[in-house]
């Protein structure tokens, strides 16, 4: 118990006698920890928008007037029967009407119309949206200049395009993020590493006499290493009450507004509670670890 006390005693008076290089290391955790609790969020919404983008997108095909009952329901079987088919709904005219007016900004346009013009039609949706093209040739083998597999298909609605276009820009978005958030990580944790070496190398002549007088390695580390554990609690702490800060004066506000992706945020799957663990956790296994092995090197007399 008392080397212990001696350890803490030790590590405490280093940090107060090398306050310029033990703030440098504070302040470069806040930074990084700031930077990884901004991110993270980012990540989580953009990364739940795209799929929530991505299970929206389906083919929709429109069905000749005269269609019976029975054939509607033999399509739907044939439909649901294709692979990778996640769900096939059928939409009636008069719902196709009531999705265009709610869509429309200028209502008279539909409030106008003498008759319904809009077909029923199959909505079909895929287990992911890369599969929409192999359910689009399995619907019409020989394109849409073919038959297709039920007579009572007329066409498909033509939105294509768009969804190639959205499944592309969904799957380079999460790439793209993935990318941004490994670099983020690397960097922060070669930034952290640095500074905690700048420190130690400060001290190399304090731990070259220690070895000299016959000090042991992990007499030498173990307060090393406690000043890592302070250095990440206090850079952890203070990086906690900004981001913190930063959730009740600005994403909360704007969360509640219902504004763009911060709305995302009250559907996020890791929690502040749980974000501000696992930083705070981070934060000081990170310190304390790069202490030890850093001074490694400098143990070597």
């Amino acid at each position: 118990m008392g080397r212990i006390i001696f350890f803490f005693q030790e590590a405490l008076r280093a940090l107060k006698r090398n306050g310029a290089p033990s703030l440098a290391a504070i302040v470069t955790t806040v930074v990084t920890v700031v930077l990884l609790g901004m991110l993270i969020p980012i990540f989580q919404t953009a990364q739940g928008k795209s799929e929530e983008v991505r299970d929206q997108l389906n083919v929709q095909y429109a069905l000749y007037d005269d269609a019976t009952q029975s054939e509607i329901t033999a399509t739907k079987q044939k439909l649901e029967g294709i692979p990778h088919v996640a769900e096939v709904a059928f939409v009636s005219k008069q719902e196709a009407l009531k999705t265009l007016k709610g869509e429309l900004k200028d209502k008279t346009i539909v409030e106008e119309l003498h008759t319904n013009p809009l077909p029923n039609s199959f909505e079909v949706k895929a287990d992911d949206a890369s599969n929409l093209d192999s359910i689009r040739e399995a619907v019409y083998p020989n394109g849409t200049q073919g038959k297709p597999i039920s007579p009572i298909i007329s066409n498909p609605f033509d939105r294509q395009q768009s969804s190639e276009q959205i499944e592309q820009v969904t799957s380079a978005l999460k790439i793209i993020l993935t990318l941004i958030t490994a670099l983020l990580i690397l960097a922060s944790l070669m930034l952290v590493g640095n500074t905690i070496r700048l420190s130690i190398y400060t001290r190399r002549r304090e731990v070259e006499v220690m070895r000299l007088v016959g000090a042991t390695r992990w007499f030498i580390r173990w307060p090393f290493m406690i000043e890592g554990v302070v250095v990440g609690f206090a850079g952890g702490l203070l990086a906690i009450l900004i981001l913190w800060l930063g959730k009740i004066t600005i994403v909360d506000p704007l969360s509640s507004s219902r504004i763009g992706l911060l709305a995302a945020q009250n559907n996020s799957t890791l929690g502040f509670p749980a974000l501000i663990a696992i930083l705070f956790t981070a934060s000081i296994l990170v310190s304390t670890i790069g202490s030890g092995v850093t001074l490694r090197r400098f143990l070597k007399v």
